[in-house]
């Protein structure tokens, strides 16, 4: 008989100040959906430190029961990706959140099965949220142990 599959999917999100909960959860939900993937599935959702906080991130995160995990800017530059961002780059110091915390948290073998994806603008205002989501790699869906100088994870 099959056992259940423990959730090993990471959302990678960035966010513009003020995002709401209903724009984060409604862009993943949406990529979730695009991609066949069910949202019992998600195991965390990663960002940028200095988004950490974020009220947004933080709400989307216990809609989806799921911790929400910031790393360093020069955490997520080191990661190669496929959807560099000039925007990401200037503001936060690093070319990719979404694509970049995604992998990041997915740990060695991880697989990114969704790219980035940008969440609706709204009436007369841009869109607010980027997403991208990376299936953990095989070691036992365990995030891999990063040393953090300033002690964020």
């Amino acid at each position: 008989m099959d056992q259940p599959r423990k959730p090993d999917l990471v959302i990678g999100v960035g966010a513009r100040r003020g995002v709401s909960v209903d724009e984060v959860t409604g862009l993943v939900a949406a990529a979730l959906a695009g991609a066949g993937l069910a949202p019992g599935g998600v195991a965390e959702l990663a960002t940028v430190q200095a988004k950490a906080g974020e009220p947004g991130l933080l709400a989307a995160a216990e809609r989806f029961g799921v911790p929400l995990r910031g790393y360093g800017a020069w955490m997520l530059a080191a990661v190669e990706v496929t959807n560099p961002s000039t925007a990401a780059l200037t503001a936060m110091g690093t070319p990719s959140v979404a694509e970049a915390a995604a992998l990041l948290a997915a740990g060695p073998g991880g697989e990114l099965l969704v790219a980035k994806r940008t969440s609706e603008p709204g009436a007369g205002r841009p869109s607010r949220a980027t997403c991208a989501i990376a299936r953990r790699g095989p070691r036992n869906g365990r995030r891999p142990a990063v040393a953090c100088p300033d002690g964020a994870q």
